[in-house]
């Protein structure tokens, strides 16, 4: 597998910025709905909120990377059975899930500094906060990350359920292009 796109299918790094951020996503989201119910005395209280801001300083990280990569590796190009509105749809998709992700990881950071400290990572470096004391900034800033949550965890499950739609309904190579699966259409050696 080459690390750079095809024109037909997605490089390694590509396809390895895509899994490690949907985990990301996927565990953030789990942990974040943890988090808003454990007690004062839970042993977790402090330790999963330091989490939960590190892997989201690292998922921004991860972000931009993605997006740098993607214009450094252009993406390949739409599946042949695609329609337009399957295409333009995809497109629109992907940049609003980038949106969303850039968004929360805005408001987690927002929420982290609203009391002047800066955000620790994994205490290897800590982000510096931006923002004095700012009265009503965690609580606002708070609703918009709980909203921004579910509707990017709806937005990627509804990719994702595309994606299983494309594979086993319409069965063209959309999801085999992300696994690095074999690709069913006949493909020229140099496309690949």
């Amino acid at each position: 597998m080459q690390w750079r796109n095809t024109r037909v299918r997605w490089g390694i790094v590509s396809v390895g910025l895509h899994w490690l951020m949907a985990i990301a996503v996927i565990g953030l989201f789990g942990v974040g709905l943890y988090m808003v119910d454990l007690g004062y005395m839970d042993p977790l209280r402090n330790v999963l909120p330091d989490w939960h801001r590190s892997i989201g300083v690292l998922l921004g990280a991860a972000l931009v990377l993605r997006l740098l990569w993607r214009f450094i590796s252009p993406p390949p190009a739409p599946v042949p059975e695609h329609t337009t509105v399957e295409h333009l749809s995809a497109h629109a998709v992907h940049w609003l899930l980038y949106g969303l992700m850039l968004a929360m990881v805005v408001s987690g950071y927002l929420i982290s500094t609203a009391d002047g400290r800066g955000v620790a990572v994994f205490d290897w470096f800590s982000l510096p906060a931006i923002t004095g004391n700012v009265q009503g900034m965690e609580d606002l800033a708070g609703d918009w990350h709980r909203w921004l949550g579910w509707t990017l965890i709806i937005l990627a499950g509804l990719h994702g359920l595309a994606a299983l739609k494309h594979h086993f309904w319409d069965r063209d190579d959309t999801l085999r292009r992300m696994l690095c699966m074999k690709l069913r259409q006949s493909r020229s050696p140099d496309r690949q």
